[in-house]
């Protein structure tokens, strides 16, 4: 039988004009699939003009101005429903999907819909689940006192990933996904018994941990950063208030 981690696999990246969930917006995105470990990978891209000014820090960060985006990117509104769709469809062929933080990306991806379509993601997967795989919150509970930090970058190190072209969203969705497969072929044998849906729910359960030990750390220093324990999608924050 073929380990989940040798198997068919997807993965979502974005480029953003920051990093505020409930404020920011999607310039960038790819959804790529891979159906074995080494197989080709098939690369759906989309550019964004987000309608709002592309601040000169997040531009430092992948590259994409204004006046490229308002030349060769499209209005949000259907961009927004043609990855949510690309995303139902992985769930409905029972794809898992890697995404790198993905409180941040599908959450993002979520207010787009709000904002643009009068919708949800949840909405658009039609109550099928999509199956997530963060190698940042695999990596930090199997790996948990390893010391560094464990960005994309990092973790393409550590597992011996090229990164060609980074913070391009093609370029990162297809690191992560190959951050994964390195992942579950390292932890193997804590691993390979679980199903994708299994470690999907541990996950959360991770995460949360992760978060509150994250807000412990802030509260000993000092700060009042509050740390969200939600993962992978955070709710509204009128649901959450």
């Amino acid at each position: 039988m073929t380990r989940w981690y040798e198997g068919p696999l997807a993965a979502f990246d974005t480029e953003t004009t920051g990093v505020d969930v409930e404020e920011d917006r999607i310039v960038s995105a790819a959804v790529v699939v891979q159906e074995c470990a080494g197989g080709r990978v098939r690369t759906t891209r989309w550019l964004v003009n987000p309608g709002i000014p592309v601040p000169a820090g997040a531009t430092e960060v992948h590259g994409l101005t204004d006046g490229h985006l308002q030349r060769h990117g499209r209005w949000p509104s259907p961009v927004m429903e043609e990855i949510a769709r690309a995303l139902g469809d992985q769930a409905q062929a029972g794809r898992p999907v890697v995404v790198m933080n993905a409180p941040f990306d599908l959450t993002l991806l979520d207010r787009e819909l709000r904002r643009h379509r009068a919708s949800s993601l949840a909405r658009y997967l039609d109550n099928r689940p999509l199956t997530v795989l963060d190698p940042r919150v695999l990596d930090k509970h199997l790996d948990r006192y390893r010391k560094g930090r464990r960005t994309l970058t990092d973790l393409c190190g550590h597992y011996g990933i090229t990164l060609d072209g980074a913070h391009d969203a093609a370029a990162d969705a297809v690191a992560s996904l190959e951050v994964v497969r390195a992942v579950g072929r390292r932890f193997a044998s804590r691993l390979e018994r679980l199903s994708p849906a299994e470690l999907h729910t541990l996950q959360a359960v991770w995460h949360a941990a992760q978060a509150r030990g994250l807000q412990a750390w802030f509260a000993r220093n000092g700060s009042e950063e509050a740390v969200d324990p939600h993962w992978p999608v955070r709710p509204e924050l009128t649901t959450a208030a």
